[in-house]
């Protein structure tokens, strides 16, 4: 367990390679905050809009992070964001959805 002796001197936060990941944390921390916007929202009916809408954007941007992620834990915050956005879409889809009550 050498590995366990030597210091983390990574960049990042989330890079365990040695390199700064700039698009790839900003991706997460992105998703992270539209998650939990989402999240919460979900929980009050009038806020359905902005539940749905933060949602289904922090969707996207988890799934774009994933695909470009390099280190696990980077992976692992994006899917706690998109667990979050995916739940707060899909409750906000439920009590009106993206459009619902504008027209």
């Amino acid at each position: 367990m050498a590995q366990a002796l030597r210091p983390n001197t990574a960049g990042s936060l989330f890079a365990t390679d040695g390199k700064t990941h700039l698009i790839q944390d900003t991706l997460l921390a992105v998703t992270l905050v539209l998650g939990v916007t989402a999240f919460i929202t979900s929980f009050f009916h009038s806020l359905h809009l902005l539940s749905s809408w933060a949602g289904l954007v922090g969707i996207l941007t988890g799934a774009y992070g994933q695909w470009i992620s390099e280190t696990t834990r980077e992976r692992f915050g994006l899917i706690l964001g998109l667990g979050a956005s995916g739940f707060g879409f899909f409750i906000g889809m439920a009590h009106g959805g993206l459009f619902g009550g504008i027209w």
